[in-house]
């Protein structure tokens, strides 16, 4: 009995760490993109960037393809969260057949079906959220595809309008970046909370290095020192 109560302490604790890390890191990224360079805030750049350079241009054939396509990989993340839905929902249904299975691996740490099944029910919570962010994503950049069917023409009369459309425009697709960003950190914590049908303590760490790979990717990667040294080679 008092192993059973220490095991669910550590999971009390270890799903209090997966939150708790997954919405301050979220804090964090959201307050440091303001005041330092990161994927976030280059590519707000750009985007404000190409808003401006679109309505400038006669032929528009080639952003509207551009836009398609970002819009295909959104629809791609949503469908297959569609997918791991059915599969989580299905191993929850069996949740004592798994616990067997789980049962006969050596390195995991035993654990009840009632627990199993809230492992379960967190897991769904979690693509739940991520089918929500993606689908959202997916509908402001049909906005943004709207907008951009009702983009003005660029003339010497209309170029402070033009540039408050630009503006505003790519304020709603970063909107819709930034939705599509969540949805892929929901992928992110969602395979750190696997790590929890072995052993709470193995998520916990699990969580800790996918916070380390977040801020890397966002604040210290190659993709972005070149997005950075274009950005510097651009200026007059």
């Amino acid at each position: 009995m008092e192993m059973l109560a220490f095991i669910q302490l550590i999971d009390a604790l270890a799903l209090v760490w997966l939150l708790g890390c997954w919405f301050a890191y979220t804090r964090f990224a959201k307050r440091k993109a303001k005041t330092t360079d990161c994927l976030a805030s280059v590519l707000h750049r750009y985007r404000v960037d190409w808003m401006e350079h679109f309505l400038r241009r006669e032929q528009r054939v080639a952003d509207a393809a551009l836009l398609a396509n970002i819009e295909r990989n959104v629809s791609f993340f949503a469908s297959t969260t569609l997918l791991v839905l059915a599969g989580l929902v299905t191993a929850l249904a069996a949740a004592d057949k798994v616990q067997l299975t789980l049962e006969l691996l050596p390195f995991t740490s035993p654990s009840t079906t009632q627990e199993l099944e809230l492992k379960f029910v967190i897991l769904i919570s979690i693509f739940i959220y991520a089918f929500f962010t993606f689908t959202w994503s997916l509908r402001q950049f049909g906005f943004v595809s709207v907008l951009l069917g009702a983009a003005p023409q660029y003339s010497d009369e209309t170029k402070d309008a033009v540039k408050r459309y630009a503006k505003y425009t790519a304020k709603v697709l970063d909107q819709a970046g930034h939705s599509f960003n969540y949805g892929l950190r929901s992928y992110y914590f969602a395979l750190a909370c696997m790590a929890w049908f072995i052993d709470a303590r193995l998520m916990v760490l699990s969580v800790s290095v996918v916070i380390f790979v977040l801020y890397i990717r966002e604040f210290r990667s190659s993709s972005l020192s070149a997005m950075l040294s274009i950005a510097e080679d651009e200026k007059p």
